[in-house]
């Protein structure tokens, strides 16, 4: 199994980073992970904001140059995992942009004239890991459950992935927030992944 982990948070020290290294552990300890590639938006520099001019459409995004490696690493992985925090109740903006950029008609979804297109990266899989101050069940009473509606119904099932494991994880700000046994449970879980 070849895994993509697309990490979003701009520092290194935050408690994000500390569970993409409980990512890459126990995925580098599993025999069923035959490689890893980890995409660091912010270290890559990764520039979220759309452009649409005459130079530059929409209908042509699936094949703009700026971003064919990344268009690559999405078709070689078996397994996309997402690390990243949940603010203001979503993703991060820097993440968003990269959905937006490279979740494009004709390379992630093509429509058919139907209500619902027909998805590309079918067969594929994605793990969700997110962590926010707040409680989680902050999430679904107040918000009516949207990050899990906007990335597994918005986004990934609409491209076909439909396998869809979430962790969120909350509490993170507080030193009662448990964050040992929470990072050990990611690792645990991606040493004995077997699909």
């Amino acid at each position: 199994m070849k895994t993509l982990v697309i990490y979003t948070h701009p520092n290194h020290k935050s408690l994000s980073y500390a569970f993409l290294q409980k990512v890459i552990q126990g995925s580098s300890e599993n025999a069923n992970i035959t490689e890893i590639k980890v995409l660091d938006l912010y270290e890559e520099k990764f520039d979220p904001i759309l452009v649409f001019n005459e130079n530059k459409r929409r209908r042509d995004m699936h094949a703009d140059p700026q971003f064919e490696k990344y268009r690559e690493q999405i078709k070689w992985a078996d397994k996309i995992v997402f690390v990243y925090p949940i603010w203001w109740g979503r993703p991060p903006a820097m993440l968003m942009g990269y959905i937006d950029q490279m979740f494009a008609s004709n390379f992630a979804y093509r429509d058919k004239g139907g209500m619902l297109p027909e998805g590309l990266l079918k067969g594929k899989s994605a793990v969700c890991i997110s962590t926010m101050k707040g409680p989680t069940f902050y999430l679904l009473f107040w918000l009516n459950n949207a990050h899990k509606l906007l990335m597994k119904k918005a986004l990934l099932q609409y491209v076909g992935i439909k396998r869809v494991k979430f962790f969120e994880f909350g509490y993170m700000e507080s030193p009662k927030g448990r964050h040992e046994e929470k990072l050990n449970k990611i690792y645990r879980y991606f040493k004995s992944l077997s699909n």
